[in-house]
């Protein structure tokens, strides 16, 4: 039962650290859309950073989500 556990907890610590970091994701697009102004090169390298986040966070997902 204690490696169960302990497997658990672990889990929960990934889940909870990936939470965290997508919400403080989310949360800072709209200040960082606004600190790039209409200049397009700032844009498009926030663009690119946040697709290379999109496929970081949908990899972890598709990671911890158990097969049906």
């Amino acid at each position: 039962m204690s490696i169960e556990l302990d497997n658990l907890t672990s889990q929960v610590k990934a889940n909870s650290d990936l939470l965290d970091s997508a919400t403080a994701l989310i949360n800072g697009i709209a200040a960082r859309i606004d600190a790039a102004g209409v200049d397009p090169a700032k844009l498009s390298a926030l663009s690119a950073e946040l697709k290379a986040k999109d496929d970081v966070l949908a990899a972890a997902v598709t990671a911890n989500t158990p097969a049906a």
